[in-house]
């Protein structure tokens, strides 16, 4: 297990070295730079920023440079924030990113587990038909319409809520609900499917067999094997509402990480992508790690398998 856990930090810092190089090659390579503004700046201030900012040096200069900063967690300064570092943006718009997202997980498991084994239990009856056809409308419509939508009926026509901003429980309820909305149906999909094939399992029909309550038997023995294929899941999970964080953050004007992120993109602020983009994959990166982890100890199996390949 020891050997396993040193291979996938190794390769995850493989990874993180490649994302970044990859940003800092691509970012450098799209014409046009973070001083460029409709109105011409004089040169001399122009070559003033630059040297400021060490754009005067050759790339592969400025690429060693920014992996020592990196290796010190040092993001840099931030170049249209000024007097604003990257990792004072991140952390004031990570608190909000992380709010809206840990809440927006919380619902798409609750959500999509209830769903998943209601349908499972009702298998070939209306409540499944329902849940089955509510995760299809979940998987084929994006978040963006979602949120769209939302702001129309809710705030616009109904105005029973707010249609923007981030601060009180009614501003969540939008966003929340735009996120969660279609990892909840992959969710339910996926505990419906597994649910439906472990009930056909031996040990459920010996645990009926032994007059276990119902209840017991759906959330302790079945429910427990049923799971795994969402905790899998939770690392692309948690890419997707990052992700998708991006667009409803502008949509709702939240002031979280995602908005930054698209913000500095606009702004060609350098060392703010940089720094947005680093941070995402290693909280993918950890995130997936986990999940990883989290599996071999949910299932003997695996840690068995892993034991003795080590």
């Amino acid at each position: 297990m020891a050997r396993y856990i040193t291979g996938r930090l190794v390769s995850s810092l493989l990874t993180l070295w490649v994302i970044v190089t990859l940003t800092f090659v691509l970012m450098h390579a799209v014409p046009g730079g973070p001083f460029d503004t409709e109105k011409a700046l004089p040169q001399a201030i122009l070559d003033n920023l630059n040297k400021r900012y060490h754009l005067d040096w050759p790339l592969w200069r400025q690429y060693l440079y920014y992996l020592w900063n990196l290796a010190h967690f040092d993001f840099g300064p931030s170049f249209k924030h000024i007097g604003q570092s990257v990792n004072e943006i991140i952390a004031q718009g990570f608190r909000v990113s992380a709010t809206l997202g840990g809440m927006a997980i919380a619902v798409a498991l609750i959500g999509g587990v209830l769903a998943g084994v209601v349908a499972a239990l009702r298998q070939g009856g209306w409540v499944d038909h329902v849940v089955m056809t509510f995760a299809s409308v979940g998987l084929a419509v994006p978040s963006f319409v979602v949120a769209t939508v939302l702001v129309y009926l809710l705030a616009y026509h109904l105005k029973v809520l707010p249609a923007g901003l981030w601060g009180t429980p009614a501003q969540a309820v939008m966003p929340v609900i735009s996120l969660s909305l279609g990892p909840m149906a992959v969710i339910a999909r996926y505990v419906r499917t597994s649910m439906v094939e472990v009930l056909r399992q031996d040990f459920i029909t010996t645990a009926r067999a032994k007059g276990l309550p119902r209840r017991t038997i759906t959330y302790v023995h079945a429910l427990k094997n049923a799971i795994l294929p969402v905790i899998t899941y939770m690392g692309p999970l948690t890419a997707g509402v990052l992700t998708g964080s991006f667009v409803i953050e502008q949509i709702f004007a939240i002031p979280g990480m995602g908005r930054e992120f698209v913000l500095s993109i606009t702004d060609r602020d350098y060392t703010a992508i940089m720094g947005t983009t680093v941070f995402y994959s290693v909280l993918l990166i950890v995130a997936n790690l986990l999940v990883d982890l989290v599996y071999a100890w949910v299932d003997p199996r695996i840690r068995v398998a892993k034991g003795a390949s080590d």
